[in-house]
């Protein structure tokens, strides 16, 4: 059984999800969603590749690709110039804890922001968001329509395209978006397969690799 709040490994994959603490939700208007999105790009973007999410009232789920070490090291370098890494001595940083603590200055901004905005306080996210590493071809095809068909499981939409917070769309349209979507139309061999595969529920779901 994988540790699901292992430290996140660089040039790795990862499905990374967790939930509002409590009966809470997250989001409660579209301008939540939407800042989240844009603290998103602006903490994460920079140390990881986005393959598919979804944002859910109470909850959200990302796919990421944590970057390469000399990717990360140059970012990390450029926040901070004085930075010296080692991960032979525990008073060093390592690019392992500036990873999670950049997931951690994310979920802390969001919070901060959305405790300001509707006059609460506290923590908003369970502790430790989860994190479960993509060990398979068929676990990262399984996990893009799983994440996508979120919505559709919970009752909040009949199909997937009138989900506004996941990147179903985004994979399917032209426009520019934080997500891979190339790579991910690739991995489902093209665009009309991607759409077929997701019509399909997840129970049905059926994979075949050549």
């Amino acid at each position: 059984m994988q540790n699901k709040t292992a430290i996140l490994s660089p040039d790795t994959f990862y499905h990374i999800y967790n939930r509002a603490n409590g009966n809470e939700n997250i989001f409660t208007s579209d301008g939540n969603y939407l800042f989240f999105i844009n603290k998103y790009k602006q903490y994460l973007s920079p140390i990881c590749s986005t393959y598919c999410y979804c944002l859910m009232p109470n909850h959200f789920h990302f796919l990421v690709e944590i970057k390469t070490k000399k990717e990360l090291t140059a970012f990390f370098q450029n926040e901070k110039p004085n930075l010296e890494l080692d991960s032979t001595f525990p008073k060093f940083e390592t690019l392992e804890k500036l990873i999670s603590k950049q997931f951690s200055n994310f979920f802390s901004s969001y919070t901060q922001a959305l405790n300001k905005q509707q006059g609460r306080k506290g923590s908003l996210f369970m502790k430790n968001f989860k994190r479960k590493k993509i060990t398979s071809k068929e676990y990262f095809y399984k996990l893009v329509h799983y994440i996508h068909y979120n919505p559709v499981d919970a009752q909040l939409c009949k199909n997937l395209n009138e989900w506004k917070y996941s990147s179903y769309n985004a994979v399917c349209s032209n426009a520019n978006t934080l997500i891979q979507k190339e790579k991910v139309i690739e991995w489902f061999e093209d665009l009309d397969n991607f759409i077929f595969i997701h019509k399909q529920k997840p129970k049905e779901l059926q994979i075949v690799f050549d």
